[in-house]
């Protein structure tokens, strides 16, 4: 075992008879953040769905804080154990609730008092800076700030790992740079784990301690990124 906080031993996973993941390994470091980049259908978004338990390896292992995850054809943990945060491509928000109605119902199956969801939904609305939103509803927001709302919902359960499959590339340049300078700031306030997809190399190490280059299933090769990891904060959201 290394000390890695997520690591991938060999992972496959096939659809038929083709091969989507072919035997990938890495690991990633507690508090560092991962860019998974590659074109359209070189596994990247597959890989993140493996580590987050909707997928099943059909060989390989996953594990995450020490702890097996999956392996070869089995999932030991289900998605909820695992501690993840979440932030789709299409944002996934639910329109028929209100901002706050989207981070309350992924604390549905938490056991914490009316007090205790209702602070950590204040804190993840304030850290994401879209408290004046909390009773709009998505459809009624820009592009922009329904990024944030999906955000603010990844974060509202304190996760230990947040998975990121390229929520911003519906939106234009300057946009998109101004919320990637906002969200290595709040990694770096938060120190959470991270794995974000993206298929733009200037994306990728705007945001990113290290890239990993997909091509066709595999690993091509690792850029190191020259920024330094986050110190994580005493009480942070991101703590158990």
């Amino acid at each position: 075992m290394s000390d890695a906080f997520v690591r991938l031993d060999g992972v496959t996973k096939r659809f038929r008879e083709r091969t989507i993941v072919d035997a990938v390994s890495f690991d990633i470091g507690e508090g560092e953040i991962v860019a998974l980049l590659g074109a359209s259908g070189c596994g990247k978004t597959t890989l993140l769905r493996l580590i987050a338990g909707l997928e099943t390896p059909d060989a390989g292992e996953i594990w995450i804080a020490g702890e097996r995850v999956a392996a070869d054809g089995c999932d030991s943990v289900p998605p909820r154990a695992r501690g993840l945060g979440f932030v789709f491509q299409d944002l996934a928000l639910w329109s028929h609730l209100t901002v706050a109605g989207n981070l309350r119902f992924v604390l549905r199956c938490a056991k914490l008092s009316k007090p205790e969801q209702r602070e950590r939904i204040d804190e993840a609305l304030r850290i994401t800076r879209i408290e004046r939103f909390a009773e709009s509803y998505p459809d009624h927001l820009s592009g922009g700030e329904q990024q944030r709302v999906a955000i603010a919902r990844a974060l509202v359960g304190r996760p230990r790992l947040l998975l990121l499959d390229e929520p911003m590339s519906s939106l234009d340049t300057e946009l998109k740079g101004e919320l990637l300078a906002e969200l290595a700031t709040l990694q770096q306030q938060l120190g959470v784990t991270s794995l974000y997809i993206t298929h733009d190399h200037a994306e990728a190490r705007a945001l990113a301690h290290r890239v990993i280059l997909m091509r066709a299933g595999r690993v091509e090769r690792v850029e190191m990124v020259d920024r330094t990891l986050p110190v994580k904060q005493k009480g942070s959201s991101s703590s158990k």
